[in-house]
């Protein structure tokens, strides 16, 4: 975490009664920190906001509980997991009448990393990450035939930036 990244507060203004999309400074605190960071103690998170630790234990079990926290990952760089191609897949149902079921028959395929509901031609957006073009052609069959969809594949070629993250 940078210096001045997150501002130490004295006092802990009292939680909303309601859960919600309201967030107040700590709470705002709290999840920058661990947007910075999400391997940080409760101890160190305490430092970094100005609160005990076991009020900073509560607030994050309450952002949990109100799902402003919806989890903690790694971020791993596929490369080095052996997946140097990466596309972008756009599908679209063959029949528009269908049942959208789409994400459900596309779970099961191990290279789909994300799929995202999009408005416009399309009705799902993927990324796919694969070893070589030969298994990135393979996984757009199987994305076809599994999901009864037409695709439209973009190839990335280089990643300046992703997994942005915004603080509160």
């Amino acid at each position: 975490m940078t210096s001045g990244a997150v501002a130490v507060l004295g006092t802990v203004p009292a939680m909303p009664s309601l859960p919600g999309p309201d967030l107040d400074d700590v709470d705002r605190a709290v999840v920058a920190a661990l947007v910075a960071d999400g391997r940080l103690s409760y101890t160190d998170l305490g430092k970094q906001v100005g609160l005990p630790t076991s009020t900073v234990h509560q607030r994050v079990r309450r952002l949990e509980q109100r799902g402003v926290l919806r989890g903690y990952t790694a971020v791993v760089d596929a490369e080095a997991l052996g997946l140097p191609l990466s596309a972008i897949v756009s599908v679209t149902p063959f029949d528009p009448a269908a049942p959208d079921d789409v994400p459900e028959r596309l779970a099961r395929v191990a290279e789909v990393e994300s799929c995202w509901s999009v408005a416009g031609e399309e009705s799902y957006v993927l990324l796919v990450r694969t070893e070589t073009p030969g298994r990135l052609e393979e996984v757009l069959a199987e994305i076809r035939t599994a999901g009864s969809v037409a695709t439209r594949t973009t190839v990335i070629l280089s990643t300046p930036f992703e997994g942005r993250r915004r603080t509160p």
